[in-house]
């Protein structure tokens, strides 16, 4: 069984800053790539950012410049730190995580329960 544990959401201000962490835990041989999605009321849930294994990173075009990914291999954990946030960037942030089974055939998804952000003044 594997885990996805996020914390570090909350309340803040337009322009101020949060970071988000996201700790994976259970049976895992290695990680693929890790990512932070987030959903939005009435909307789809939409990817945010990205990192590969190796490093690789991806961002939305809508926080390019303000959200920055980055993992540590060493204790599963993939991190979001976001800065200048907008009212826009309210919404429930999701970790997810591409793990292969111990096989290395098989690669599975695997979601954190959620965390909320809310920026508002």
């Amino acid at each position: 069984q594997v885990q996805l544990v996020e914390s570090g959401g909350g309340l803040v201000q337009p322009g101020g800053s949060l970071r988000l962490s996201c700790a994976a835990s259970g049976s895992i041989f290695s990680i693929n790539a890790m990512g932070w999605y987030r959903q939005a009321p009435g909307k789809q849930r939409e990817l945010v950012a990205a990192i590969t294994s190796g490093g690789s990173t991806n961002y939305a075009d809508s926080v390019k410049g303000r959200f920055t990914i980055s993992r540590d291999n060493a204790k599963n954990t993939v991190y979001l730190q976001m800065n200048s946030l907008k009212p826009e960037d309210t919404a429930v942030y999701y970790c997810n995580a591409a793990i292969p089974d111990s096989s290395w055939l098989n690669e599975y998804d695997y979601w954190g329960q959620g965390t909320q952000v809310t920026v508002s003044s």
